[in-house]
């Protein structure tokens, strides 16, 4: 398992102030964001729609840290070279969505990205090696994408647990996604996560810096 401190945090965006997002990221990367994370829903594949693509190129002048987008969407293929085109590092699609995910992921990283794979909450891990030689990531859902609160589901992180055991997973970094606050960080941490995707747990009360260091200290006290 990696150690607690070499977490990464991902931001979800659209969980924060979008009337200022410049000053928003200004403070995300100074209290120590490692990614900042944009949904991109279709309202077909999941049920809500928040930021489209557009913000992503907006805002790409104003960050030097990386952008982590997930697609939660049916046929995200199109929309891959114009993520390229507007300074996505990452992109990851949903296995449920994608009938030759093979394809899809060699796609992304000939468009320069990384790819990852994303699971819903229900969907366990199958045989993956086909995918292996562009596969770089996998996100696991710790929530159902559903309208308003969306309750953290703890049995997921069993899907972290198992894969990082699994001898072919050796070089994937994996993501946990959903749910995640100050209350359950250690958790997600033990079960040997990479990555957080967190939303409310950071932008809670409009105090990004401090609900962000207390999510460092409870990684860090294990």
């Amino acid at each position: 398992m990696e150690k607690p401190s070499q977490i990464k945090i991902s931001p979800s965006i659209a969980s924060g102030p979008l009337t200022n997002l410049k000053a928003t990221l200004s403070e995300l990367e100074n209290s120590g964001a490692t990614h900042i994370h944009f949904d991109i829903e279709d309202g077909s594949f999941v049920p809500v729609m928040n930021l489209g693509v557009k913000v992503i190129g907006e805002l790409r002048p104003l960050s030097k840290l990386p952008f982590d987008v997930h697609l939660m969407m049916v046929n995200p293929e199109w929309l891959i070279p114009d993520l390229a085109r507007m300074g996505a590092n990452q992109v990851s699609v949903h296995y449920e969505a994608c009938p030759y995910p093979r394809r899809t992921l060699r796609l992304i990283t000939e468009h320069g990205m990384s790819a990852g794979l994303a699971f819903n909450p229900t969907t366990p891990i199958p045989d993956l090696n086909f995918c292996l030689p562009y596969l770089s990531f996998i996100v696991i859902l710790t929530t159902e994408p559903e309208i308003g609160d969306c309750p953290f589901l703890p049995a997921t992180l069993e899907k972290i647990n198992e894969g990082k055991s699994r001898p072919e997973f050796m070089e994937i970094s994996w993501v946990a996604d959903g749910g995640i606050s100050v209350d359950n960080a250690k958790q997600v941490a033990e079960a040997g996560a990479d990555m957080m995707v967190i939303g409310r747990g950071i932008f809670k009360e409009g105090k990004i810096s401090n609900n962000i260091q207390d999510i460092k200290n409870a990684v860090n006290s294990l």
